[in-house]
């Protein structure tokens, strides 16, 4: 079963998708729209408890997410996301040190492209990811967003 929910948070709205009893996917910011075709909206228990889990994480009651979820990429892709979960909260690195992480130092650019294509924004967390000087850079939902995010977890930046 396909699914997806649209939810109101800390965020503004945010959609949840789910396949097969796994989180597929989470739409923030600028990149929420309508239900994707062959999906139905319905609201699952594990759509409601990641919208569960997500108000905790914006109240600050949370700060690892244990939510079964899939994730779809290429090989460097899957390693570029789970060196992202490696990125303890209230912290951040930059693209040049993820690339280290991930035992590629000239890979920033393509580590910057994986971070983009992160499907499950917030779980897995890209908004940890900096340019380098603790410039604050792109962000899949929108720079208003990864500030909130980051806010979240009390990193202030100033670029």
């Amino acid at each position: 079963m396909k699914v997806c929910y649209f939810y109101e948070g800390a965020i503004g709205r945010y959609g949840v998708q789910e396949s097969g009893g796994e989180l597929t996917r989470i739409w923030v910011g600028n990149r929420v729209g309508a239900v994707p075709e062959g999906y139905e909206l319905k609201e699952t228990p594990l759509l409601k408890e990641t919208h569960r889990q997500l108000d905790a994480y914006f109240n600050r009651k949370l700060k690892v997410f244990n939510i079964p979820f899939v994730l779809e990429g290429t090989p460097f892709q899957q390693k570029v996301w789970r060196a992202l979960c490696d990125i303890p909260y209230g912290t951040c690195i930059t693209y040049g040190e993820l690339a280290v992480r991930i035992g590629d130092p000239k890979a920033c650019r393509a580590v910057g492209m994986a971070n983009g294509r992160n499907p499950l924004p917030v779980i897995i967390p890209c908004h940890r990811v900096i340019g380098s000087g603790g410039k604050l850079t792109g962000y899949t939902g929108g720079l208003e967003i990864k500030t909130k995010l980051l806010q979240v977890e009390g990193i202030t930046l100033f670029s």
